[in-house]
């Protein structure tokens, strides 16, 4: 069953914006260690911040909550797969959202798909419940 589903839109050119203007402090206040070190990587620092932005958004929204309520940004973080596949990560209000938000005998799967073309950076973000027996037929 699905629990929540989000979307956002960043303009990438203005995350890059932002990065100028306030470097050090945006990204150490809206992007985990390994989200920093991910953007680094990348020939397009900007775009592969602003797809992770747009997944912050998105989780905020599919958990029904959107940007407050307790949720800090960190709370919410994407991380790859070695396919390359992203995984977004709960910790914190966010993390507590979700367990109050998930119906006993369920776990919950956060799913999150991102996709960038400049200068826009996108993120869905789908909550699913999957029971945790199946019942046999």
């Amino acid at each position: 069953m699905i629990l929540g589903i989000g979307t956002d839109l960043a303009n990438i050119d203005r995350i890059a914006r932002v990065l100028e203007r306030h470097g050090d402090r945006f990204r150490n206040r809206v992007f985990t260690d390994i989200e920093q070190a991910k953007a680094e990587r990348r020939l397009d620092t900007p775009g592969t911040y602003a797809k992770r932005w747009a997944a912050k958004e998105a989780c905020s929204k599919a958990l029904g909550t959107g940007l407050r309520m307790g949720i800090a940004w960190k709370d919410m973080a994407v991380s790859n797969l070695p396919t390359g596949q992203p995984v977004m990560h709960l910790t914190g209000w966010a993390a507590e959202r979700l367990a109050a938000m998930t119906p006993p005998g369920h776990a919950a799967v956060v799913h999150v798909t991102l996709t960038d073309d400049h200068p826009w950076a996108q993120a869905f973000v789908v909550i699913e419940a999957r029971p945790l027996h199946i019942p046999e037929t």
